[in-house]
């Protein structure tokens, strides 16, 4: 396109520097709710507002996030600045106008602002369309008589006519909520995507999609008050007070020993009051108490309610927990071009940032045998199960196990029983389908259990807990759990295969003819009744939605209830919220099995410490080229070790997690003794024969630590014998698993 001379900015405010007003629509007006973020490059002297670059015609993204400004190019947004110098906002009579009608035979163009004050309507989605007054979408009035209409907005509670307009919306689900565009802007704008609903029946997607209809503009970030700094900090404050009648302490109310007669005892109950045991005549190890008010409205019965903890079963941990540099606050998402990859970190930086909520305290976990299902079942099912808590693994005395007693309770322990949960999870009844690939299976007696939480909170636990990936998800089940693709719609073969449902639904889709395809219906009536979709079908045309139908009620509408429970589940310790997020990233971690492991993957993992002493750096350099040349032998096979038997003798880990290892591993080294020899040799006796000092030097690792000690040998031959003498002994002590 031929580039025009850029013509001088009209419409600019009164007493603004030319470089504050926006570089499209000649304003400097600075609200990001209504014209989105404003962003000034001082260097660059242009200013532009975000809604501007997203609804003009002629400028698109065709840079990456981190370039010119959210990916719009400075020299396109110049080039659009030149390009509507010459065209006249229908509003305010000014040049300048970037926004148009996308009705082509309408001509009016606007610029942004002048179309928000004249009832222009923008949607935020797709590809940015921008509608005039006489082209705008419009909301129905679709209630029952009885039904009173409100006299206020349900947002700024100020009186509303409830006459739908531009400027007054409703709620397409309840239509009982009605608001000011301008309330419902701001609230979308302070919610983000994942708050955002209606205000009274809590409704959210379709009135996040109506929303977005009528031009209401989502951003894809977190609340704006879970983004605030140390927004929560005044709940990690703890109440310690004595309100005894009569306080006994010395040292006055607020003092609070950490046991004995005069540690603050807090209310079980409200939190909010608290005694001295000696001030309420309580016994020396009492930590169940209740102040009077509590007591009197539970009728005197208060030691008797249960812990919080140990109520309904319900999703744990399930609040979002984001680190700042995985906040998208500082990166808008809503994108002017057809799709962007979305992600933020890797995965196993993103499982490690859940990390910090884990807690030192144990909880025990038995298992008798290899039933580490059974074992993972009964943990999440206790009253007071906290998954915050630190995961201790004892395999009881059984001729099954294959797990060494001397290991009991370590790392390792728990490693190998994330490892057979996992497995044991993919072969369990709430999942069917060939290995690799699991559907979510439909079983009245895992329902009746609650089965289907219990299996995505222990996966939500190895993920967090150091487990391994899980690898056996179907891209159906991940699409149907994480919307991934997003909107698109499921195809006969994401089915489980050979099943009675996929061969009715075969069947159809092989038809050759209309008849052929009407007889298999005739056989399928009861399925086709069932699912709603027994209904004439006129041509081999209608034949895709029928079968769209079919595969949309076997997979998601039949498996309602399954699917809520398991989402319900994976929220535990934040996963299910985290993997939403950035769906993209996390498509591996849950449908592609672990690849093999490589030299390359191994020798990233570790972090060298060397000696600050010049000699013993001079070596020490020539060690580390001899722990990465024996990985490489290890991975082709020139070594009598494996590259897993490495990393289980320097880390105690089986396989890489999901998440990163912590702590993270590390290399130091082992030097000989002093005084036996210089370059690690010596001489006997006076004679020529040469003695190598290393060959009683063998590498030492700390599982617990994950550091790993490689001897400082004076030759690459003696440093790979010592090192496969100590793994193959370290190997054959641990447990074999398939």
């Amino acid at each position: 396109m031929k580039k025009k001379k850029a013509r001088t900015s009209q419409g600019a405010h009164a007493g603004s520097k030319p470089e504050d007003c926006c570089a499209l629509c000649r304003q400097s007006d600075d609200d990001p709710a209504m014209f989105g973020e404003k962003v000034t490059l001082k260097e660059e002297k242009l200013s532009v507002h975000y809604f501007c670059l997203l609804t003009s015609c002629g400028v698109y993204q065709r840079g990456e996030e981190d370039e010119g400004v959210f990916g719009f190019l400075l020299e396109d947004i110049r080039q659009e600045s030149r390009r509507s110098s010459r065209l006249t906002c229908s509003c305010c009579k000014k040049k300048g106008a970037c926004v148009g009608c996308n009705v082509r035979s309408c001509r009016k163009m606007v610029h942004f602002p002048c179309g928000r004050k004249h009832k222009y309507i923008s949607q935020f989605t797709g590809l940015f369309p921008s509608y005039c007054p006489d082209h705008s979408p419009t909301q129905s009035l679709c209630v029952s008589s009885d039904l009173s209409l409100p006299q206020s907005c349900s947002i700024c509670l100020d009186s509303i006519e409830p006459v739908l307009s531009y400027s007054v919306l409703k709620c397409p689900s309840c239509h009982s909520s009605w608001f000011h565009r301008d309330c419902v802007q701001r609230q979308a704008h302070s919610a983000g995507l994942f708050f955002f609903r209606c205000t009274l029946c809590n409704n959210k997607e379709t009135f996040q999609e109506e929303m977005q209809r009528m031009g209401i503009y989502i951003p894809e970030r977190d609340a704006s008050w879970e983004l605030e700094e140390n927004a929560y900090s005044e709940l990690l404050e703890v109440y310690m007070h004595c309100d005894a009648l009569t306080c006994l302490c010395s040292d006055g109310r607020t003092r609070s020993a950490k046991k004995g007669w005069f540690e603050v005892i807090r209310c079980r109950l409200c939190g909010s009051r608290g005694t001295h045991r000696k001030c309420s005549a309580l016994k020396l190890d009492t930590r169940d108490w209740a102040c009077s008010d509590c007591t009197q409205s539970t009728d005197g019965k208060a030691s008797l309610v249960a812990s919080p903890q140990g109520g309904q079963r319900r999703s744990l941990m399930s609040k979002r927990h984001l680190s700042p540099i995985h906040s998208p606050i500082h990166s808008p998402v809503s994108c002017k071009r057809p799709s962007l990859p979305v992600g933020s970190g890797s995965p196993e930086e993103m499982l490690q940032a859940l990390g910090p909520r884990l807690h030192p305290l144990c909880v025990q976990v038995e298992v008798d045998g290899d039933q580490a299902l059974c074992a993972g079942v009964e943990l999440v099912r206790r009253p007071h199960f906290d998954p915050t808590h630190t995961l201790s693994v004892r395999f009881k005395d059984n001729p099954q196990t294959t797990f060494p007693s001397r290991l009991q309770g370590s790392d390792a322990a728990r490693q190998y029983f994330l490892k057979l949960l996992v497995q044991q999870i993919q072969d369990s009844v709430v999942f069917e389908g060939p290995d690799g690939s699991k559907n979510l299976a439909l079983d009245s007696q895992a329902l009746r259990d609650d089965l289907y939480f219990d299996v995505g909170c222990l996966l939500a636990l190895c993920l967090v807990h150091g487990g391994p990936p899980i690898g056996f998800f179907s891209p159906a089940l991940y699409q149907c759990l994480f919307n991934y693709p997003a909107n698109r719609p499921l195809a006969a073969d994401h089915m489980t295969p050979d099943t009675h449902f996929s061969h009715l639904v075969g069947r159809m889709a092989e038809a050759e003819s209309l008849d052929a395809l009407r007889e298999v219906m005739a056989e399928s009536w009861e399925f086709l009744e069932l699912a709603g979709c027994n209904r004439l079908i006129d041509s081999l045309q209608q034949r895709e939605a029928l079968l769209e139908d079919l595969v949309g009620f076997t997979m998601i509408t039949r498996m309602q209830l399954p699917l809520q429970r398991f989402r319900e589940g994976l929220q535990t310790l934040g996963v299910f919220d985290q993997v939403q997020l950035f769906p993209s990233a996390f498509c591996r971690v849950f449908c592609e099995a672990a690849g093999r492991l490589s030299a390359q993957t191994l020798g990233h993992i570790f972090t060298v410490t060397f000696s600050e002493q010049e000699e013993r750096l001079s070596r020490e350099t020539p060690v580390l080229g001899y722990w990465r040349h024996l990985l490489f032998e290890c991975e082709v096979g020139r070594s009598s070790i494996s590259l897993q038997d490495l990393l289980r003798f320097s880390t105690g880990a089986e396989d890489l997690p999901a998440a990163a290892l912590l702590p993270p591993p590390s290399i130091s080294f082992l030097h000989p003794p002093e005084g036996e020899g210089d370059g690690g040799k010596r001489k006997r006796g006076g004679g020529r024969r040469e003695v190598l000092a290393d060959e009683g030097l063998f590498p030492q690792s700390d599982p617990g630590s994950r550091r790993l000690l490689l001897p400082v040998s004076s030759s690459y031959r003696a440093f790979k014998s010592s090192v496969e003498q100590a793994v193959s002994h370290h190997v054959h002590l641990l447990p074999t698993h398939s």
